[in-house]
């Protein structure tokens, strides 16, 4: 058994995968994640548009994109937090593209993603 091999095994084993639903670049999604501050634990959730999501395994994670005040915010996921409560996805999104990173060039109505009809 090689390197890789033990690293897969442990992932796999150790480490506690939640049903998310299933959802791709371009779907407009809301995450809703546990934040502490200090002894005191609130739910927060931070809904935008999924630019990529990256990886395999536990070590997936996925990014997440929203217009805030006019900037740009993104927030990287991972796949397999135990923080996130729940992911809802609002949209459909169709590109064309695994990774749209193209979208960070864009404002306005000029950054709208068409509707996929499922």
């Amino acid at each position: 058994m090689g390197k890789a091999d033990i690293m897969n095994f442990v992932e796999n084993e150790f480490v506690a995968r939640k049903e998310l639903p299933n959802f791709k670049a371009g779907d407009t999604i809301k995450v809703t994640y546990k934040i502490k501050e200090g002894d005191k634990e609130r739910l927060q959730s931070f809904q935008g548009v999924v630019i990529q999501r990256k990886g395999a395994g536990s070590r997936e994670t996925f990014t997440v994109r929203k217009m805030s005040n006019g900037v740009g915010v993104e927030r990287i996921f991972p796949m397999s937090s135990p923080f996130i409560e729940a992911i809802e996805i609002n949209k459909r999104g169709k590109v064309r593209r695994a990774r749209i990173f193209y979208l960070r060039g864009l404002t306005g109505k000029k950054a709208r993603i068409k509707e996929a009809r499922r």
